[in-house]
Order: C-alpha cells, then structure tokens, then sequence
C-alpha cells in the first residue's frame, strides 16, 4: 500500500495565511472576479479555433496534401493550447463560479482525446497536493528509460537521457490518447484514488471507451472514408499534430518543476514531509518568462506556475497580477521564489539537470534540503 504523505507546519509559519488574505483583498479591491474574464472567453475562442477550424477545412476537401498536412501541424498547437489555457482552468473549477460551464468548457479534453477523470485525479490531486514527491507525483516518477527526480532509480543507459528526451516528449499526447488513459483507469481504481461502486466503475469505463471511439473515427477513420487520401497520409497527419502537441505540453511542465534549484522532497518514515504544505510548493515549483506576454498568452499562465499551484482556483489570467504578491510576500517571511527570467534559462536549467540526473551525479541537497 502506498505510503500516506503528511505535512507537518512544525515551524508554525503564518507564510500561506498572509498571502492568502492578501491576494483575497486583491480580488475585493479591485472589484473584479477570480474567475475568468472577457479575456479569458475569448482565449477560449481562439484555442478552440487552432484545432478545430483546421479540422473542418480538412474535411472541407478543398485543401492539397500539403496544406492539409500544415493543418495538421496547427492542430497540434491548437491541442496543447486547448490543454494549457482551456480545460486546464476548468478541470480546476477556475474557469467560472458555475460548476455547469467549468464542466461544460473541461469536455473540451474529452473531444480532443482525453479524459477528464482520470486528468483530475493525477493532475489536481497527486500532482498538486504532493508535487515533485517520487511515487506519488506521477509526474516526475521514472517512466521507461527516463529519470526525472535523485530519488529515481538510476540506470546506465539514463547517462544518455539528455539527447533522446525529446523523442519521449513528443509522444506524451499520443500515449495519453491511446494508452494512458486506460492504464489509469485500472490503476486509480486499483490504489484506491477513485473510490467508484462497482457499477460507477462499469459507466466510468464505458464513458472512457465511447468518447475515445469518437475521437478515433472523427480523426482516424473517417478522413481515410471520405477524404481523397491514403490512410498513410491520415498517420503522418496525426502523428504530426500530437509530436507538436507532446513536446510543448512536455516542455512547459518540465520548465516549472525539473530545474536546477527546484527541490524534490522525501517523506521521512512515517511518511512526513516537515514542511508547510505552500513553502512546499515554493521549492518544488518555478516561474518562467514572466515578462512575455505572448508565452504568458498561450500557456495559459502556466510560466506563473507558483501562483498556480498556490491558487489553483484562480483563473490564470489573474496571475499577472497577484506574482508581485507572491513574491513580496515570500521575501517578507523569507521563502524561496525560483523564477527564471526567460525561457532560454529555463529550458537550459532543464536540459542541466536532465544531464545530471542521467549521470546520477544530483547532489541529495536536492532532497534533504526541503525536509527543515
């Protein structure tokens, strides 16, 4: 059975009560909602758009190969889009103070291939609750030949991670569509993460095996029926949109939790982690490009990865504006705020410690630096 994580507060801060009040009084003085905005409904358009757009002048059969081939290509952008700044906030019940309209805008994972039961429990519960903790932020657990975190067991072939981590990025999207998810549904029944009687277990999984037939024939099958092209060129079309879609879901994440001065705690034992369950979260996440407005834009302000995980109910298009208060308040009660100024430094702080777990050569001060 899997080891039961506690934190312990043993210094008894008062970091996460300050800060939640005062970005609270943000929201109160300025009169305005924490969930979405104008702004954010129109994101919601605009990612919508990259995918599905293309999918309709696909069918549409005006297109040459080539320029189907290009759709393809922006579909991609328009999956990770749809994953990073659409169902992302709704899955977290940010997107808007009607549970109807978070449920509503999340089924866009569900049309785009995924699922959002088993994307909740992963992302919102392991993922956030016990951030970059081996074997329970699934996340940053070894996967295949990959090691992501010192606490990971090492292999010989790992020294090489460095130069073939990218071709594992680029299927990230492809895996979840086609495996993952079933793999998780047997797993979170399994470990108990999804507490379903028998027959919530049986819809769950029948919902989960329908809408992947949808996604498969409207992707797959379909276009190779009706439209005027070889099922090769389907492939070469689908691999394409989920190569693009992997490495730029895959690349945001690693950049706000596989960095150098990132920590990865190890429980104790008794399975305690000393340590404020927020100040927890300020070593084990980083910021990124803060300064950009584009990334900003279409990561859907997962470069304010801090904020995110310290509000994960908030809409990030708040997150511009509540850092400053983060990061004040960290500097008051003397917390760290990992942040990199710009995107080249944070991937090549990635890329740094990607070589350096593969070598083994991670100092522990990784680890026990974050347990007190």
């Amino acid at each position: 059975m899997k080891q039961k994580i506690k934190f312990i507060n043993k210094d008894k801060t008062q970091f996460y009560s300050t800060l939640k009040t005062r970005v609270d009084q943000y929201f109160i003085d300025n009169n305005i909602s924490q969930h979405s905005n104008v702004n954010m409904v129109f994101k919601t358009i605009v990612m919508l758009s990259l995918y599905f757009v293309p999918v309709a002048l696909i069918y549409s059969q005006i297109l040459p190969l080539w320029a189907m081939w290009i759709c393809a290509a922006i579909m991609g952008f328009g999956l990770a889009g749809i994953g990073m700044s659409v169902m992302h906030d709704a899955n977290h019940d940010a997107y808007s103070a009607n549970p109807v309209i978070n449920k509503l805008v999340a089924f866009s994972l569900t049309l785009v291939g995924g699922n959002n039961r088993n994307w909740r429990t992963q992302h919102n519960v392991l993922h956030h609750t016990y951030t970059n903790i081996y074997e329970h932020d699934r996340d940053i657990d070894n996967k295949v030949i990959m090691r992501f975190s010192p606490v990971g067991e090492h292999k010989p072939i790992q020294r090489f991670q460095v130069f073939y981590v990218f071709f594992f990025y680029s299927i990230m999207t492809l895996y979840w569509t086609t495996g993952k998810d079933l793999v998780q549904f047997f797993d979170f029944n399994n470990d108990g993460s999804h507490r379903d009687s028998k027959g919530q277990k049986w819809i769950t999984f029948l919902k989960l095996i329908f809408w992947k037939a949808v996604y498969f024939t409207y992707m797959l099958v379909l276009p190779v029926l009706i439209l005027n092209i070889s099922w090769v060129h389907v492939l070469i079309g689908f691999l394409t949109l989920h190569a693009i879609a992997g490495l730029i879901l895959s690349i945001v994440f690693q950049l706000a939790h596989v960095v150098e001065d990132a920590k990865f705690p190890k429980p104790d034992e008794k399975g305690n982690i000393e340590n404020e369950w927020a100040i927890h979260q300020m070593e084990t996440t980083a910021d990124f490009s803060r300064g950009s407005w584009l990334i900003t834009y279409y990561v859907g302000g997962l470069n304010y990865q801090t904020e995110h995980h310290l509000f994960p109910r908030i809409c990030h298009v708040h997150y511009p504006k509540i850092a400053p208060i983060v990061e004040a308040t960290a500097k008051e009660f003397g917390v760290p705020y990992i942040y990199n100024e710009t995107f080249g430094k944070a991937f090549i702080s990635h890329m740094k410690i990607i070589s350096k777990l593969g070598k083994n050569d991670v100092t522990f001060s990784a680890i026990a630096n974050s347990m007190g």
